[in-house]
C-alpha cells in the first residue's frame, strides 16, 4: 500500500493582510479555553479563599479576566499588515494593551497570548512595535514583583525576563515567518513569469518553423517550376514540331518524338525526386542515417552512383539538426544530378559527441566561386545551418568536382540561434 506525499505546511502558515495564519488561530483560541478552563477550576476550588483576599488582589484577578475576555472580543477585528485600515490598527493596539494586561493573573497559560500577541505587533507595527509590546510586558511583570508585598522580587525579575524571551522570540519568528513568505511569493511570480517566457519561446519557436515551412515550399516551387516547368515546356514545343513534320517530313517527326519521349523520362525522374523530398520523414518511418540512406536511393537511376557512408555512432540530434543534414544531403545530390555531370557521389556522415559533419563530393566538372554564391538552394543551407549554431562551406574540391559541407552542433539550439532563425526567416 502506498502512502500519499504528506500535506505541506503552508496553509497553516501562510500570511493574509485581514487574518492571521492558521497556526495562530489555532495557538489563541487553545491558549484562551485554557485559560478559561484553569479560571474557573480556581474559582471552584478556591472560592472561599477568594472571597477572603484582599482588595487589591481581587481587583486585579477581575480585571484580567476582563481584559481576556476583551481579547475574544477583539482577535477577530485585528489588523496583520501594515497597510490595514485605521480601525483596524487600533484593534491591535487595543488588543495589544489587553494581552499585557492579562500577564497580572501569573497564570501560565498567558505565556502563549505573549507570544501571539508579539506577533500581531511585528506583524502590524514591525520591529518596532515588537520591541516596544517586549519592553511593556517585562515592566509589567517586574513591577509586578516590585509593587505587591505577596509576590517575591525574585519571582518577578524570573516572569519579566521569561516574558521578555518569549516576546522577542515570538516576534523574530514571526518576522522570519513573514520574510520567508514574501520570498515564497517573489519565487512563484517569477515561476509564473518563466512559465510565460517559455510558452512565448515555445510559440515563436512553432511560428518559426511555420514561416520556415512555408519558404521552403516557396523554394521547391520555384525550383520545380524551373526544372519540371522547363522539360514540359519543351516537351510541348516538340510534340508541336512532331505534329507540324508529320506529314512532308515523317523522319524529322519521328525524330521530335524520341525527343520528347526523352523531355518526358526527364520531367519524370525530376517529379519524383521532388515527391520524395516532400515527404515527410515521419512518413517513411525512417530517421538519422537511415532517412539519409533512403534519400540517397531515391537519387538511384538518376545519372550519378551514390556512395554513403557512416562513421561512428549516430548521436540521437534534434530534429532541426537532422533536417538540415537532410536537406543539405538532398541540395548536394541534386546539384550533382543537374549542375555537376557527375557519375559518382561520395556521401560521408560522420558524428562526435557534439558535433555533426555531412560531406558530399563528386567527380564532376564543379561550379566557379559566383554560381556557388548566387545559388538559391545553397543560400538556403547556409541559414539553415546558422540557424541551429553551425556552419556550412561549399566549392571546388581538391581532386576536381563539388563538395558541400555542413558541421551542425549536437546540442539543442539555444535562444540566441532561435533570434538567428527568426532574422533569417
Amino acid at each position: 500500500m502506498s502512502v500519499g506525499p504528506l500535506p505541506g505546511p503552508s496553509p497553516w502558515v501562510a500570511l493574509h493582510p485581514d487574518r492571521p495564519p492558521r497556526v495562530l488561530q489555532v495557538l489563541f483560541w487553545g491558549n484562551m479555553a485554557a485559560t478559561f478552563a484553569m479560571f474557573g477550576f480556581t474559582a471552584w476550588e478556591e472560592g472561599a479563599q477568594i472571597h477572603a483576599a484582599p482588595p487589591e488582589i481581587i481587583a486585579v484577578v477581575v480585571a484580567a479576566t476582563a481584559t481576556a475576555v476583551l481579547c475574544c472580543v477583539l482577535w477577530p477585528l485585528l489588523a496583520w499588515s501594515p497597510d490595514a485600515s485605521s480601525w483596524r490598527r487600533a484593534a491591535s493596539v487595543a488588543f495589544l494593551c489587553a494581552a499585557v494586561l492579562c500577564t497580572l493573573t501569573g497564570n501560565s497559560t498567558m505565556f502563549l497570548l505573549v507570544c501571539v500577541a508579539s506577533a500581531n505587533a511585528v506583524a502590524v507595527f514591525g520591529m518596532t512595535g515588537g520591541i516596544v509590546h517586549a519592553a511593556l510586558v517585562a515592566a509589567l511583570a517586574l513591577l509586578t514583583g516590585v509593587l505587591v508585598p505577596e509576590v517575591p522580587l525574585w519571582v518577578g525579575l524570573y516572569t519579566a525576563a521569561t516574558m521578555l524571551f518569549l516576546a522577542a522570540v515570538s516576534g523574530a519568528l514571526f518576522l522570519a515567518l513573514s520574510v520567508a513568505a514574501q520570498r515564497a511569493e517573489r519565487t512563484l511570480e517569477l515561476l509564473a513569469e518563466l512559465e510565460d517566457a517559455h510558452e512565448e519561446l515555445r510559440l515563436r519557436n512553432r511560428q518559426v518553423r511555420e514561416m520556415t515551412l512555408a519558404e521552403e515550399r516557396a523554394r521547391m516551387s520555384r525550383e520545380m517550376h524551373d526544372s519540371t516547368g522547363h522539360h514540359l515546356t519543351a516537351l510541348a514545343m516538340t510534340l508541336s514540331n512532331a505534329l507540324r513534320f508529320r506529314v512532308h517530313r515523317p523522319d524529322a517527326a519521328w525524330n521530335e518524338v524520341e525527343q520528347a519521349r526523352d523531355l518526358a523520362r526527364e520531367a519524370l525522374d525530376d517529379t519524383r525526386r521532388w515527391v520524395r523530398a516532400l515527404r515527410p520523414l515521419t512518413l517513411e518511418g525512417f530517421s538519422g542515417p537511415e532517412a539519409m540512406r533512403a534519400l540517397a536511393g531515391s537519387f538511384d537511376g538518376t545519372g550519378p552512383q551514390v556512395d554513403l557512408t557512416v562513421e561512428d555512432t549516430w548521436p540521437d540530434p534534434p530534429e532541426e539538426t537532422e533536417l538540415v543534414c537532410y536537406r543539405a544531403l538532398q541540395e548536394g545530390l541534386t546539384n550533382a544530378v543537374r549542375h555537376s555531370g557527375a557519375n559518382r557521389v561520395r556521401v560521408r556522415l560522420r558524428s562526435t559527441p557534439t558535433t555533426l559533419t555531412l560531406t558530399v563530393d563528386d567527380n564532376g566538372r564543379g561550379a566557379d566561386s559566383a554560381r556557388t554564391a548566387r545559388g538559391f538552394g545553397l543560400r538556403g543551407i547556409a541559414e539553415r545551418a546558422e540557424a541551429v549554431g553551425g556552419t556550412m562551406a561549399a566549392g571546388n574540391g581538391a581532386e576536381g568536382g563539388f563538395r558541400l559541407r555542413v558541421d551542425v552542433p549536437v546540442a539543442v539550439p539555444a535562444p540566441e540561434a532561435l533570434t538567428m532563425q527568426e532574422g533569417a526567416v
